[in-house]
């Protein structure tokens, strides 16, 4: 009688089921977002599990805070005593909208995930013990959870999630919590939010409010450093991209110049006069380009969109996207050739640097701190310009497109690894 041969574990090389690999509780084949309602974060999030190959398996909760109305002056405090304030105002004013609107001389309080009617009811709110409890009681079966959450907002609930079932997920937080960093796995965030350490912003703060300024210390072994906004715009996005819109930019008129125009922060304060000089430079840019497609963010003022539409709408060299779906931003990067975007974005000028394309920079300098020295760092990249109105958009230039989200990944991997983990192939 010939022996039975059982059968020997597949090489690597073959594509090893979980089983030899230290067991399915060991694989990361799901994902959990903790967003803020702002593309600019939640697109981060997305990007890293697109880079992570989790994109089609992951569920979208939402930190959200009482949005319009006097609620734009208390953004600065915790979501959860914004809330709480909001509540009881609310209670107090028996839910009037009429009545709070004239206590507060004309403007509402605001609503819950953003505009009435408009909201985000479609998305669920992210409840900490909910998500601790999936992720414990799917643990023998699903493996582990991962847990990727973007802005100031989401902090308290990442950090919660990770205190609470710290042998069941891998919490990332990207962009910098400000403090107690070993509170997550994993942060990502862009180098000029280490700013207040140079010796440059040094200089511009005083010596007795240094101790106030975060982060107070260089970054720790869990901290990866990139050099802007994560993002999604890769060679297969936007390939995918460029087929999706080529009946509509296939015949357009080239070079193509997309402008991209985003809102004031805090950081970069500018009003009607940037849209009036960002005009001129675009006329006097024109006669080099083919065409000229403009489009806003929710945070243009309207103030600054009423300038540019006025002054350009009737160009028949201008397009103007009226904001209504499909969104073509996706098709303006992969059909781009040249690229104007306003400074305060970190996440749009990241994306268009993604593409290795011409990016020219309006508004630099009416910025300040982390957003100047970000606009440095690119600059002496080679991987923007500033906008000045003299340019010959038909003269083009190129660079390694700009793909931190790549090398996240890689670093998401590897701290995985080290713990034992790894994400499904």
């Amino acid at each position: 009688m010939r022996p039975i041969r059982l059968p020997e574990p597949p090489s690597p090389t073959m594509g090893v089921p979980e089983i030899f690999e230290g067991g399915a509780h060991s694989v990361i084949r799901r994902a959990v977002v903790i967003g803020n309602g702002f593309a600019g974060s939640e697109n981060q999030s997305i990007g890293l599990l697109q880079a992570l190959g989790l994109s089609d398996n992951h569920i979208l909760y939402r930190v959200t805070r009482p949005r319009g109305g006097v609620n734009e002056y208390l953004h600065w405090l915790p979501v959860s005593v914004h809330k709480k304030i909001y509540y009881i105002v609310m209670l107090i004013f028996g839910y009037s909208r009429s009545y709070i609107t004239a206590r507060a001389g004309g403007k509402y309080y605001g609503s819950e995930n953003g505009a009435a009617g408009v909201g985000l009811a479609s998305v669920l709110e992210a409840d900490v013990k909910h998500i601790v409890r999936m992720a414990r009681e799917t643990f023998e079966k699903e493996g582990p959870l991962l847990v990727v959450a973007s802005g100031r907002d989401t902090i308290s609930t990442a950090s919660s999630i990770r205190r609470l079932a710290s042998e069941n997920v891998f919490v990332v937080q990207i962009q910098h919590p400000r403090s107690h960093l070993n509170r997550f796995d994993l942060v990502i965030t862009p180098r000029h939010d280490y700013y207040a350490l140079t010796p440059q912003a040094q200089e511009q703060v005083p010596k007795f409010l240094r101790s106030w300024i975060t982060p107070r210390g260089p970054p720790e072994s869990h901290v990866v450093l990139t050099m802007g906004a994560l993002h999604q715009v890769d060679s297969a996005a936007l390939r995918s991209a460029a087929m999706a819109w080529h009946e509509e930019f296939a015949l357009l008129p080239r070079p193509l110049l997309v402008v991209n125009i985003g809102g004031p922060t805090s950081r970069c304060r500018y009003g009607a006069d940037l849209a009036r000089q960002l005009v001129t430079y675009l006329l006097s840019v024109l006669a080099s380009c083919g065409s000229v497609r403009i489009s806003f963010s929710c945070r243009t003022p309207e103030k600054v969109s009423k300038v540019i539409v006025k002054e350009l709408g009737n160009n028949p060299k201008v397009y103007i996207w009226d904001s209504e779906e499909p969104n073509p931003y996706m098709g303006h990067l992969a059909w781009g050739d040249a690229f104007v975007v306003t400074a305060d974005s970190v996440s749009m000028i990241s994306e268009a640097c993604g593409t290795g394309k011409p990016v020219y920079i309006m508004g630099s300098e009416r910025c300040k701190w982390k957003f100047s020295e970000f606009h440095k760092s690119l600059r002496e990249r080679g991987m923007v310009r500033p906008f000045t109105g003299s340019e010959d958009i038909s003269e083009s230039w190129s660079y390694p497109p700009l793909n931190d989200t790549t090398e996240a990944a890689k670093r998401v991997r590897t701290a995985l690894a080290e713990r034992g983990w790894r994400v499904r192939a």
